[in-house]
């Protein structure tokens, strides 16, 4: 018997466990060297196995389900999760790097030369170089390379920081590669200051640099780095015990740092200065992107154990009518997203590709629920206005749908609703994506006495940083207006967001007792979800020979559905549909469950069911304009054909897309029909 091929997704799962191994082995004799192993011999292996890393990753971004020759369950699931293991590996390997790197970018034979030089030699040049420092601060030593000027004030944080203020003028001791460089000031203090601050040349008491000067300041920045080796390698010598400890410290420090925030197209963008002050990386677009399907919909409509493990927690059966259970919960709260008013846009250099709000529950310390996202539109004659739910003929796309609601079952004092607002951008020198929070509001469900909030509109003041971080004011442009002008000015221009808390009619009140206990999404979808819960109970709590039993069921609704939460365009192509069918049934035809459970798995089958295992239907990405684009076009072209279908046969449903010799599918799998109690279950 032939061996069985292997498909390209299995052949990268293989390369990256090799990759670990090489990452692991050198760790290992990294942390048991001791000196034995040459550093560079390590860097050159850190080096290897990064490139290796940076090929695997390569390789695996141009895969596609197309490419492998059987079928493979969950195949988007696996590769998200060896996308992951990469980065995680080169996270591993950039601290490493960092580590082995020398605190400066002096070469390795200076530091060997300065090794072999004596003791008496040092602290001659220790005594040299504090002369030379004093007076080297006159100003007739501008032409020096190593004197610098002050930019901006800078206060120091921690021990080892030297505080300066503007226009200050400095000599540069040590030039690192962490960007904190340890410099001495006019009255012989040292310490250290990011080198952000700092500018090439000196500006002396108001007088303004002319056209040789700036050519000079610029000839002297092309030549920095050639001759910071050789003024490393000198000012070296001249350093202390207490400052080479100075030093060092900030060196670590910095590898931390790295370690806890990566440099990606955010940092590189924020220190060119393209993107506003109080612009932070998207914390809950991290949480989407790296945990998985923890914080995504498609795992909070899933039922949920109780704590014996034995049975459900959230799903129950009424005997007498053998509906599901109406459950109720502490929090359940519908609410609108009306418009973000003086909200900063990114500078120049990147394209938005996309400015929308994500939003959970929250109580001050972690998020409590699924991530929701909204996307906003705007007007390009006032691009700081974001609005949303905008007016249009047809159906609200979800994206765009303002109109949430909120359910969760837990007693918290501080509960409360996150929102993040949030820009998704493109570099355009380098076509490098990234996604930025430009701010974030809090709403908090109760007030100071514990009762809940009342049905209206609020104001809520939209903060800088992260909900993590100490308060940062936002950009607001100054007034020279005084008194309560001034006062009427300044809060216009605050960063504001407005929503509207409303209560809701009795039908939708009933739809969302049958949800589980924690969920946040748009209101517009609440009927799909509550036949969704019903067929799961059926199949869980009817069709099950004993509720102890975990075998595999057949039900391609329950084992595809929860995709369409990650989904928003193929929840709205179902959504049509079934408003369709809804259309075309009788008042009578629609209070019989029976019948309406039937006609969803009928359409839905013929529809979404069919675009899931479609071809030519490009997988899912954020904010991708050319696949939403294409997207867009096919689900268009399935529901027209559906509804041209319905109106000739005067089916709700018809299951002919499946024998259409005109349309292709993907090879079957038979994970496509088969529901696993275990490996869903929360």
């Amino acid at each position: 018997m032939p061996p069985k091929r292997k498909g390209p997704l299995q052949l990268v799962q293989r390369e990256t466990d090799d990759i670990k191994r090489q990452v692991d082995s050198l760790l290992k004799d990294v942390q048991s060297s001791k000196g034995i192993i040459r550093t560079d011999e390590i860097c050159q292996r850190c080096q290897d196995v990064q490139t290796s890393v940076q090929k695997a990753m390569g390789t695996l971004q141009k895969l596609t389900k197309a490419d492998e020759p059987a079928p493979v369950g969950n195949y988007d699931q696996r590769k998200q999760e060896e996308e992951r293991r990469l980065q995680g590996l080169m996270e591993k390997l950039n601290i490493l790097s960092l580590e082995l790197s020398p605190p400066g970018p002096s070469s390795a034979a200076g530091e060997s030369k300065k090794e072999e030089e004596s003791e008496d030699e040092d602290d001659e040049d220790d005594d040299s170089v504090d002369e030379d420092d004093k007076k080297s601060l006159k100003p007739s030593s501008q032409s020096d390379p190593r004197i610098y000027t002050i930019l901006s004030d800078f206060r120091g944080e921690q021990e080892g920081d030297l505080s300066v203020k503007k226009g200050e003028v400095l000599r540069i001791i040590q030039k690192t590669a962490d960007g904190w460089w340890l410099v001495q000031d006019t009255k012989g203090n040292r310490g250290v200051v990011p080198k952000t601050y700092l500018k090439a040349g000196s500006r002396l008491e108001g007088k303004d640099d002319s056209g040789d000067d700036d050519k000079k300041d610029s000839d002297e920045d092309d030549d920095e780095e050639e001759e910071s080796e050789d003024d490393e390698e000198e000012e070296d010598e001249g350093l202390t015990g207490a400052q080479e400890k100075q030093r060092s410290s900030h060196s670590n420090w910095s590898i931390v740092r790295k370690a806890l925030t990566e440099m990606d197209a955010t940092d590189v963008l924020s220190a060119m200065g393209a993107i506003p002050s109080g612009f932070r990386p998207s914390t809950l677009n991290k949480l989407l992107m790296e945990e998985g399907l923890t914080f995504k919909g498609s795992h909070y409509i899933q039922p949920e154990l109780s704590q014996s493990q034995l049975s459900f927690k959230d799903l129950f059966l009424d005997p007498d009518t053998g509906r599901v259970r109406a459950r109720q919960v502490r929090t359940s709260v519908c609410f609108t997203l009306w418009s973000c008013r003086m909200i900063s846009t990114p500078g120049v250099g990147v394209q938005v590709l996309s400015r929308h709000i994500r939003l959970c529950a929250f109580d001050g310390t972690k998020v409590l629920s699924n991530i929701h996202t909204v996307r906003a539109t705007y007007n390009a004659r006032n691009p700081k206005t974001w609005n949303f739910s905008p007016r249009m003929t047809g159906i609200l796309p979800i994206l765009l749908d303002g109109e949430c609601f909120l359910r969760y079952s837990s007693d918290s004092a501080d509960l409360g609703i996150l929102f993040e607002l949030g820009v998704t951008f493109i570099r355009n020198s380098t076509g490098e994506r990234g996604d930025l929070s430009c701010g974030w509001a809090f709403l908090k469900l109760t007030d100071d006495d514990g009762a809940p909030l009342t049905a209206k509109t609020y104001e809520l003041p939209v903060n800088s940083g992260t909900p993590f971080e100490k308060d940062i004011a936002m950009e607001v442009s100054a007034t020279k207006a005084g008194g309560v002008f001034h006062q009427i000015l300044k809060a216009r221009r605050q960063p504001k967001l407005i929503i509207k808390l409303k209560s809701a009619n009795s039908r939708t009140r009933t739809q969302l007792s049958l949800l589980p206990d924690t969920l946040l999404f748009c209101l517009s979808c609440v009927h799909l979800l509550a036949l969704h819960r019903q067929l799961l109970a059926d199949t869980l709590l009817m069709d099950r020979p004993t509720m102890q039993n975990t075998d595999l069921m057949c039900s391609p609704v329950l084992s595809t559905f929860p995709m369409l939460l990650d989904q928003p365009d193929l929840m709205d192509a179902l959504r049509t549909v079934w408003l369709n069918a809804e259309n075309n049934m009788s008042r009578v035809q629609k209070k019989d469950l029976p019948y309406l459970k039937q006609q969803f798995i009928s359409v839905y089958m013929s529809s979404v069911y069919y675009l899931l295992h479609s071809p030519a239907l490009p997988c899912h990405r954020w904010a991708d304009p050319p696949s939403e684009e294409q997207r867009a076009r096919v689900i268009y072209a399935t529901v027209e054909s559906l509804r041209h279908t319905q109106q000739t046969t005067g089916q709700s449903g018809s299951l002919q897309v499946f024998v259409d010799p005109t349309l292709q599918h993907q090879a079957f799998d038979v994970e496509e029909l088969t529901y696993d109690l275990l490996r869903v279950v929360r």
